[in-house]
Formats: structure tokens, sequence, C-alpha cells
């Protein structure tokens, strides 16, 4: 059960631990920015399942071009996953985090362009290879600047920018799609990509001068503050791996912890660039309303992300609570296709899946933090998510596959029902040692 004390520490930070002033001046100096950051980014990726309602008839797209395009973003985001994430190491978060976002926020805008299905294939490339190392960088980022028992939280407040932007994005877009038709000639779908672009190349500029490269180099911190968060993360990190590169990509826990995420990855890029079409399938067709009414699963995953992290970061007990969200995520996909007939039903199931889900992402980045520190850390984290993004190409063109085929998304469904349940099955083959020394090595 989640208690009153969690649902408070959700959004706050924990008062008794060392460093809590320094920590929560920390927090509110980069948490903000990197959350916006962030949620432009899943804009600029989301925007695309909306853009789908109108630019596959204008242009005469099939589901499955649509699938293949949608899914071969995750080739350029994997390819070059790693080398992103090591490069952010040699010229520092705020010049590279800088260039991920003007890059992706100019290629964004350029889809606005795309005629053919080779180009719509391209460009979708292209924002995969721009997008590379963002996420991870963030990650790693974090680990130079909050202990273990802090970071849960902050990964959460991160990521739940996934679930406000999936809020977001469906009204936005719905009513860019309404109001902008062929204005000034340009198509809605055009003016969608346009105007959900630009954002990203803006906070890429604003990266440059606002986010520190490091707490040595910070000008919000004093000398005596600097030294308090060294000795804090210094003494966290006694024993906790910094292990050559050969060592951690052979290390069986890293390839367990890929899986595990690719089984988060199959469902959620399968539904995130799908829902649209699922709400339209049960008979909504104005555009306005079917944002409207993709917000809701959203909207209780960005509570779930909050309170679970809360309750995580009180009890450290990452591995059953992963467990028993997957397990409701299987649950919420199974039940899908019995209430497809049904609007509100089928909110509330798809609710259900996504509270599952969206509430184990934050949670599951405790895992490799606790194992690994420095270049190994930076490694195990790109490599984590690069092969654990693998499903996010073939995700959305299964979907397409099989809605070509079937005309119908119950098969789907229970794929990603499938696929979370394969991650209750990697979960109890996990080790805890890692963790346990972690946490051991801190006085915990």
């Amino acid at each position: 059960m989640v208690s009153k004390d969690d649902v408070a520490g959700a959004f706050t930070l924990p008062t008794q631990a060392a460093g809590t002033a320094l920590f929560r001046k920390i927090a509110w100096r980069l948490m903000p920015f990197l959350f916006i950051c962030y949620l432009v980014a899943q804009v600029d990726r989301m925007n695309v399942a909306f853009a789908k309602l109108e630019m596959l008839d204008q242009l005469g797209f099939s589901e499955t071009v649509y699938g293949l395009g949608a899914g071969i973003f995750f080739i350029g985001y994997v390819l070059f996953e790693v080398p992103s994430n090591l490069l952010l190491k040699r010229f520092g978060a705020h010049r590279w985090i800088a260039r991920i976002m003007i890059s992706w926020g100019l290629i964004s805008a350029g889809m606005m362009f795309v005629q053919t299905p080779t180009q719509f294939y391209v460009m979708r490339f292209l924002l995969g290879v721009a997008e590379a190392g963002f996420f991870p960088g963030v990650i790693y980022y974090l680990t130079d600047w909050f202990t273990r028992e802090y970071r849960t939280r902050m990964t959460a407040i991160f990521m739940t920018a996934i679930a406000v932007a999936g809020v977001v994005v469906g009204p936005v877009s719905g009513a860019i799609l309404h109001s902008l038709v062929n204005l000034h000639g340009i198509a809605g779908w055009q003016w969608l990509f346009l105007i959900e672009g630009v954002p990203s190349v803006v906070l890429g500029v604003i990266t440059l001068f606002y986010l520190p490269p490091s707490p040595e180099r910070a000008t919000f911190l004093d000398a005596a503050e600097k030294r308090q968060l060294a000795s804090l993360l210094s003494a966290e990190r006694v024993g906790v791996d910094d292990a050559p590169a050969g060592r951690v990509l052979r290390a069986a826990r890293v390839w367990i912890l890929s899986g595990i995420y690719g089984c988060y990855g199959m469902s959620f890029f399968g539904f995130v660039f799908w829902l649209p079409t699922i709400i339209k399938s049960s008979g909504v067709t104005d555009p306005l309303s079917i944002g409207l009414l993709s917000a809701i699963p959203w909207a209780v995953a960005m509570v779930a992300m909050c309170l679970v992290a809360a309750f995580v970061d009180r009890r450290q007990n990452t591995r059953p609570v992963l467990m028993w969200l997957s397990l409701f995520a299987a649950i919420g996909w199974a039940a899908s296709p019995s209430v497809a007939h049904s609007v509100p039903l089928s909110m509330l199931v798809l609710s259900l899946a996504m509270f599952g889900l969206m509430a184990s992402l934050p949670v599951f980045w405790n895992l490799p933090t606790a194992s690994y520190q420095g270049k190994a850390a930076a490694l195990a984290i790109a490599f984590i998510t690069s092969l654990g993004n693998v499903p996010g190409f073939f995700s959305p063109y299964i979907v397409g596959w099989i809605r070509t085929l079937t005309h119908r998304m119950d098969d789907a469904m229970y794929l990603f029902a499938a696929v979370s349940l394969l991650a209750v099955v990697l979960l109890a083959l996990l080790s805890d040692k890692s963790a346990l020394r972690s946490r051991s090595s801190v006085g915990r």
C-alpha cells in the first residue's frame, strides 16, 4: 500500500538524509530545466502519431509505411546511442546536450517537408541519430549531482516529462490539426511539425548558458557546498564497480537489464505511436476529441510515476515493485481487446497498463546506477538504453503489420501483455548482489 507519507514524499525531498538542503538546492536548479527539455523531446517524438491522422491520407501512405517510419527512428537512435554518450563525457554535458536538442528540433520541424515514403524514412532515421544520447546522458549526468537515495526521485521527476508530454501532445496536436487546416496553403500536419519543433532549438541554445558542465564548475554552489557534495558522492561510490568496458559489456546483469528495458520499450513505443489510432478505431473521429481522450492514460501515468518513485525511495525494494508493476501492465494490455467497444472501459484498462508500465521506468534505473560508476556507468547506461530501444523499431512496424492484416489491434495488445510478463521473468532472474553491495557501501 502507498501511505500518506509516500504521497507527500513524491513532491518533496527526504528530510532526514545527509545533505538535504544541498540536494534540494541542486534539484531546484537542475530538474525543472531538464524536465522541460525532456518534455519537448517527447513531444517531438510523439507528434508523428497525431500527424498520421491526416498525412497518411494526404500523402497516400499505408499503415505499414507509417509503422516502419515510426520505428526506423530507433535504428538511428540505437546505432548512435553509445558513441553519443561517450562524446558527452568528452565535450561536457552542457555542450553536447545543447547540440542534441538543436539538431533534433531542426529535423523535427523539417518533417513538414516530407512528401514520399523514402523521405519519411530518412527524416525519422535522422531524428533518431540527432536524439541519441540525450536520455542516457542525463541519467549519467544526475549521478554526478545526487546520491542514490535521491536519484530515484530525481529520475522520476525527469521521466515524468514522458507522461506530461503524453497529456500535452494530444490536446495541443489535436487543436493544431483542428484549427490550422490549410492555413496559408500549409496542411495541419505540417504546421504540427513546425510549431512543435521550434521549442527544442530555443532550449538547446539556452542549455549552453544554463546547464553547469560539472559540480566543480557550478556557479550556484559555494566552495563548502562543492566539498560536501564531493564527500557524499565519494562515500557512496566506495565498492561500486568502475569496470573496464569489456567486463561491463560481458556482464550477464547488463544483458538482463537490457532485456527488461527492451520489454518496456516493446509495449511503450507500440502504444505511443498507435494510441490515437486505437481511440479513432473506437468510433471517435474528431482530432481534438482524440487528443483529449489520449491524455487520460498519460495523466494516470504521471501521478503513478511520482507516487511509486517515492514509495521505492523510502523502502529501497526496487525489484519486487518492478515485478508487480509489470504484472499490472500485463493485465491492462490483456483486458484491452475485450472492452475495445467501450471508450470509458478502454480508457480504464489502458490507464491500468500505463500505470504499470510508466511507473516502472524511473524505478528501473535504480538497478544499473547502483552497480556502476564513472565511465563504466556511462557505458552501462548507454548500452542498456541502446539495446533496450531495439524493440522501438520492431514494435510500431509489427503493430502496423498486424493492423494491416487483421484491421484490429487485439493481437498487438496481447503481444504487449506477453512482453510485460517476460519482464517479470527477467526480473526474477536478476541478482540483487550489486544493489546490496552498493547499499552497504554507504552504510544503508
